[in-house]
């Protein structure tokens, strides 16, 4: 678990009353104070910290920085795991891992760092899951039974231990496939292998269909077609069966239909 704990939301609103309503910056105990909390936080030292705060343009410019380091890292990061994600996804667990690394080459808050770091922990006990056919009980199971089927289709064998089995079935009531039909296919090793193709497939399509939902449906609503916006979870819902997908489309459909809140 993470030793930081960060809330920026503080100094994110002395930013916008400063930075961005033109208000003075009023370096009062409770502002240096939380200025100095948020230096540490982005990797400024004290000594430059307590220099800044002798005057207010160089608090103002301490400020700047301090957003700055928190804005870019966020972003930098950001942009990084959904792209890694992506590559990991489709078998380039060298080129995930290297963007993490680049990430680390460069960002100096601490917070990013370890999620950086944790990030290219987990792309690269992925991959040795899909070298050995092992199971890492500390691993999300999805990312490994990808590993697993890309191992498959690199031309090795399914290995079917206990371990794999018990992925299996965890993962099959996540893509609606039946109990019956599970242990069915775990019978022999081309069952298991149809199975994690089945699994993985309908996971990929229900999450590109309701991503494109709800893409399609909010360009509706700000046309102010509200009911071609509505109709788009109804026909995911129409065809969708799995489970979180379907509890997904349910809830953006509730919330379009609720009466907004009262002011």
């Amino acid at each position: 678990m993470s030793d930081w704990q960060m809330d920026w939301d503080p100094i994110w609103a002395l930013a916008r009353r400063v930075l961005e309503q033109g208000k003075p910056l009023e370096l009062t105990d409770e502002t240096r104070a939380l200025l100095l909390r948020s230096t540490r936080e982005v990797a400024i030292s004290d000594e430059d910290a307590e220099s800044a705060l002798r005057s207010q343009s160089t608090a103002m410019t301490l400020l700047q920085e301090v957003r700055r380091r928190i804005h870019d890292g966020s972003s930098r990061l950001n942009r990084a795991r959904i792209r890694a994600y992506e590559l990991r996804d489709a078998g380039d667990l060298n080129g995930a891992q290297q963007l993490m690394r680049d990430v680390l080459a460069v960002e100096v808050v601490p917070f990013y760092r370890e999620q950086a770091e944790i990030a290219l922990e987990k792309l690269t006990g992925v991959a040795e899951v899909r070298a050995t056919g092992q199971i890492n009980p500390d691993l999300n199971d999805r990312p490994q039974l990808t590993a697993l089927y890309q191992r498959v289709q690199q031309g090795h064998a399914l290995e079917l231990t206990d371990d794999v089995r018990a992925l299996l079935r965890r993962m099959a009531p996540t893509a609606a496939v039946s109990e019956a039909e599970t242990e069915e296919s775990l019978k022999s090793p081309d069952g298991a292998e149809a199975l994690m193709g089945m699994i993985l497939s309908r996971l990929r399509d229900g999450q590109k269909r309701l991503t494109r939902a709800l893409f399609r449906m909010t360009s509706l609503r700000d046309s102010g077609d509200l009911e071609g916006a509505r109709q788009q979870m109804r026909d995911v819902l129409a065809v969708e069966i799995v489970p979180q997908y379907r509890r997904m489309a349910e809830e953006v459909l509730r919330g379009f239909d609720s009466p907004p809140p009262q002011s």
